[in-house]
């Protein structure tokens, strides 16, 4: 999930909409369609709408919506993905990366199933629709083991990722970059001579 706040895109789509203005061009972005590009969902459940959806109902839903891509158990189809399974493969050479075993955000699922799938049919979806699926999804990775579980804006934050205590904040900015000299940016060396060359076919002599 990105780490920029959403006002980044807001003010984005206020002062392009301004400076496009300024040129003769364009007009501001309305409330409407701000809303309709704002629609992430954080690793903290900020942006999620109400609403909740059963296993039992994401199961119906899923072999209707989903199975065709993804198999009836999440175990994927051909070229497609799985969504399940996959535990104990990630130090492998060729890790399954499934939603149970790799994905470190719940809210990661919803907000890639609300803004992009059904694949040909993307946001079709109802926000219920979506809890259903998930919850099925989770049902299916056994982070849940009831299908009479229901998932919800309210219990949300309470679904804990198997892999996601493995997952860190990108912080090379300080604990890398302070190893490197000093970066030159113009005129680094008194001269540049060419030392080798590729086939003259690709370097030509002059």
């Amino acid at each position: 999930m990105s780490r920029f706040p959403e006002a980044v895109l807001v003010l984005s789509l206020i002062a392009g909409g301004a400076f496009a203005q300024g040129l003769g061009l364009g007009r501001e972005a309305t409330p409407a369609e701000i809303a309709a590009w704002n629609i992430d969902v954080r690793p903290d459940g900020l942006g999620l709408p109400d609403g909740s959806g059963s296993v039992l109902d994401g199961e119906e839903i899923f072999t209707e919506t989903c199975a065709v891509c993804h198999g009836d158990f999440g175990e994927g189809v051909g070229r497609y993905p799985a969504l399940a399974g996959g535990f104990d493969t990630l130090a492998d050479d060729r890790p399954v990366k499934t939603v149970g075993s790799y994905w470190p955000y719940l809210s990661t699922a919803w907000d890639y199933i609300h803004r992009a799938m059904p694949y040909g049919d993307a946001q079709s979806l109802e926000d219920d629709q979506v809890y259903a699926i998930l919850a099925y999804i989770l049902y299916l990775n056994d982070i849940v083991d009831d299908e009479e579980f229901v998932l919800s804006r309210g219990n949300f934050d309470q679904i804990v990722m198997p892999n996601g205590e493995n997952f860190y904040f990108d912080d090379r900015a300080e604990t890398e970059l302070p190893l490197f000299t000093e970066r030159c940016m113009e005129n680094c060396k008194d001269s540049a001579e060419i030392t080798a060359r590729a086939d003259p076919a690709l370097t030509p002599e002059e």
